[in-house]
């Protein structure tokens, strides 16, 4: 009872509303809308392992799995089973089905990597034949053709033949009788056939009369001459009704047959449905794939516990609204518990975010348990509760005689009994004051302990979460008590957080903050709200001597503190970011100095080809005619001249490079330059005796010696020159450490391995020698193995391994290129 309360107050029914909305069958929106919540892990990692390969089905093809031609074909099944004689279209929904059911199969077996939906659709069978039958035997308009039974196609040669002449002589009738008739129409009254007749000549054309105008003018009549044929006719459509009726009859029996197999493929269908509802629905919320953890009493001995992750998180629901009923913008909110809380106490002023939070994470618990993805930002990680139990609203009732308190009371009576069935302990007894059983359940308690004397409901209040740290996984409760923010400081099971609010703009931020108590403001908001300032002053005075006034200053300086820090942090951030443009910019001219580099040298050598090849033809002329007669002395006198000439003019002048003026020396606030760099540098200390210094360039500093640097005329500096005894090898320095930086980071999440193969490369060749993170998140793993094995043989790398759990853990693979 307890849960499905809890679920009512989380507004489950409308979030299951607007998933039916991403299902394309009947049967999909209808379980969409009627979403079960499981009731163990494995389901909720079967439905998630669904829903992740139905995500990368929508990625891998352009309109995502399609169920054109699926009906809802139970009630159908359930007739042909007690004999009942389907219609043809019934017939033809069900021929649809089947081959709806086995283009899906064909789709997806064409991804042999997507093994949970190929397990599913391995045992579908779709009847092809049965399936040819009702197409060979039925039309498109749900009528019985005439090849579906021999005896068919003849009688209904004989009623177009029959109704041919029908139509002959009530022609030949009407032009006999033509100013007896009131108009030129056949047409029918009860099956048979008739001719409009004036009622003034209606003896003129004897027959049956089947009908009168409203105006009694009209009378409709078959005239006497075709009543045989008209009596012929009804029997051979009733012959024909029977025949039509005797096939649709045998497929309904062939149908009946298959009935549990057809169940069975509406079963799977709407299965399939259902993950691709998610999967969409995922991918609109931009959700990411939750993974579910140890904490609190879940833990083993062979996984240690792991804290709860749940950063920029959304509430779906207002995430609709946002996007459908114009509503506002959703403020994220950031989750992170640490494995050994069990009870977080979130305090701040009204309508500043306390309720929405409890519900936000309420429906992100519940949304991994079904298989859908969570609106937050990887990595998602979150454990697995049996239930989750709610206490949020009022429950005051006039109709019950109940009041606040009253009904928040008889809530929690029954939260504790449903942790009681769940513990499977029945009844508390004397044992669990030695080793209290924890109930693997999240507990949510809006406003613990209002609605009475605010002392005896702190009391209460108090007692009651220390009951919920002994028996309860993790309980989450908002309060204004400031007696309930200490106990953070008696219990470390306890943790505290509050709900920003703004002391300039006088309202809440909506933000989420850890680890500092929040204030309830409320004289502020009284104050904003155009209360009486004489009032909130006299007010003032009534608590500016308490002990609570002294809390809230150091409060306040505790926000304080932080909102510097965060300054600090964002500054930090961005001279952070200024460095590595200027790195990025002179890692761009060096790479450009090089390539110029290159080009003069090809250059270069392409003259000196060109001359060599020059030289030969020419050497080859004078070989050739000192060749063709009796070379003398003065010929090969004349052959040497030539080819020295040849030699000073073809091959490339070497002149030895002009030698830098000696002398120079830097001194502090000379501007050098750095010829490797192509930059312009301030010295700002003197060269010591190994002939190092150091140089600024805008905000960085760096160390090079005489040798890097010149004169802005050119001038070499005079290194230094000392004996020195043979260099002893030094001891290997240990590694810098390395820091991940924007440059050194490639995300390939929801990429192809191909894809992110290609894309790998063209990050592994300008990289520098170093770490290179790779985020690949971990969905199904694929994505994983396919960049690990193309990195094991990639000859730039060295080496690779799984991140450290602070950057991301195993969702990141860290390889060092040589």
């Amino acid at each position: 009872m307890i849960q499905a309360e809890t679920l009512e107050l989380l507004e489950w029914s409308r979030l299951c509303q607007h998933l039916a909305t991403f299902a394309a069958t009947k049967l999909g929106k209808t379980a969409a809308s009627h979403l079960k919540i499981p009731t163990t892990l494995e389901t909720s990692q079967t439905l998630l392992a669904q829903t992740q390969e139905a995500y990368q089905l929508e990625n891998l093809l352009a309109g995502g799995l399609a169920f054109e031609g699926v009906h809802d074909i139970g009630e159908t099944l359930e007739r042909a089973e007690r004999q009942g004689i389907l219609s043809g279209n019934e017939l033809l929904e069900v021929a649809t089905t089947l081959s709806g059911a086995r283009q899906l199969r064909r789709v997806i077996d064409t991804y042999p990597d997507l093994t949970v939906l190929n397990a599913l659709v391995a045992d579908l069978r779709t009847y092809p034949e049965l399936e040819q039958e009702i197409h060979r035997c039925i039309d498109d308009r749900g009528r019985v053709m005439d090849r579906a039974n021999p005896k068919l196609e003849g009688i209904r040669t004989q009623i177009r033949q029959n109704r041919d002449r029908i139509y002959d002589q009530l022609q030949k009738i009407m032009q006999r009788h033509s100013n007896a008739i009131q108009e030129a129409l056949i047409t029918q009254r009860g099956e048979r056939f008739v001719i409009p007749v004036k009622a003034s000549h209606k003896d003129v054309i004897p027959g049956v009369v089947h009908d009168t105008s409203t105006s009694g003018v009209t009378l409709y009549v078959e005239p006497h001459a075709i009543v045989n044929s008209g009596n012929q006719l009804r029997q051979l459509i009733r012959q024909e009704q029977r025949e039509e009726e005797e096939v649709r009859r045998k497929l309904t029996e062939q149908v009946a047959e298959v009935k549990p197999d057809l169940e069975r493929l509406l079963i799977i269908v709407t299965i399939l449905d259902l993950a691709t509802a998610r999967a969409r629905y995922s991918l609109w919320i931009g959700g990411n794939a939750p993974r579910f953890i140890q904490f609190g009493p879940q833990q083993s001995a062979s996984h240690a516990p792991e804290p709860i992750v749940l950063r920029q998180l959304r509430h779906p629901l207002l995430l609709w609204q946002q996007q459908h009923e114009q509503g506002n913008t959703v403020v994220p909110i950031d989750l992170v518990i640490r494995p050994h809380i069990r009870v977080v106490a979130i305090t701040g002023p009204n309508t500043g975010g306390k309720t929405v939070t409890l519900k936000t994470l309420a429906l992100a618990v519940l949304m991994a348990k079904v298989g859908l993805f969570v609106p937050a930002r990887e990595p998602v990680e979150l454990p697995w509760f049996d239930q989750v139990l709610a206490d949020i609203g009022d429950e005051q009732s006039l109709q019950q005689s109940l009041s606040t308190f009253s009904g928040h009371i008889r809530r929690i009576s029954r939260i504790l009994e449903a942790m009681r069935e769940d513990r499977g302990d029945g009844e508390d007894g004397e044992g669990e004051a030695e080793a209290p059983m924890v109930a693997n359940v999240l507990v949510l308690l809006d406003e613990v302990g209002a609605g009475t004397d605010p002392s005896e409901g702190s009391a209460l209040a108090i007692a009651l979460l220390n009951y919920l740290a002994d028996h309860a996984a993790l309980t989450i409760a908002t309060t204004h008590f400031g007696e309930l923010k200490a106990l953070k400081y008696q219990d470390d099971r306890f943790e505290n957080a509050s709900v920003e609010f703004d002391d300039v703009s006088l309202s809440p931020t909506y933000r989420l903050l850890w680890g500092i108590p929040g204030r309830s403001n409320a004289l502020a908001i009284a104050r904003r709200l155009g209360l009486e300032p004489e009032i909130i002053d006299q007010a003032q005075g009534q608590v500016g001597a308490s002990a609570s006034q002294e809390v809230n200053q150091v409060i306040a300086g505790l926000e304080a503190q932080r909102r510097q820090q965060e300054e600090k942090a964002q500054a930090a951030a961005q001279l952070v970011q200024q460095a590595e443009r200027l790195h990025q910019e002179v890692a761009r001219k060096a790479d450009s100095l090089k390539q110029r580099e290159r080009e003069l040298q090809q250059q270069q050598e392409q003259v000196i080809q060109q001359a060599i090849v020059q030289a030969k033809g020419e050497i080859a002329q004078v070989i050739r005619r000192l060749q063709q007669g009796t070379p003398t002395a003065q010929d090969a006198q004349q052959a040497t001249e030539t080819l020295n000439q040849i030699a000073g003019q073809r091959l490339p002048s070497r002149q030895p490079p002009a030698k830098p003026k000696p002398g120079f020396r830097p001194q502090v606030g000379d501007r050098v330059r750095i010829p490797r760099l192509a930059q312009t540098v301030e010295v700002i200390t003197n060269p010591d005796e190994d002939g190092e210094f150091t140089v600024r360039f805008g905000l960085m500093k760096m160390t090079v010696s005489l040798a890097d640097v010149e004169s802005l005329q050119g001038e070499k500096p005079d290194l230094p020159t000392k004996s020195a005894p043979a260099p002893t090898p030094a001891p290997a320095l240990p590694p810098a450490p390395a820091i991940r930086t924007s440059r050194n980071t490639v995300d390939i999440r929801g990429s192809r391995v191909a894809d992110a193969e290609h894309r790998l490369e063209q990050e592994i060749t300008k990289a520098d020698a170093g770490p290179l993170w790779i985020i690949h998140g971990h969905g199904t793993g694929k994505l994983r193995q396919g960049v690990q094995e193309f990195l094991k043989h990639h000859p730039q790398i060295d080496r690779f391994e799984p991140a450290e759990q602070a950057d991301g853990g195993t969702g990141v693979t860290v390889a060092y290129v040589r």
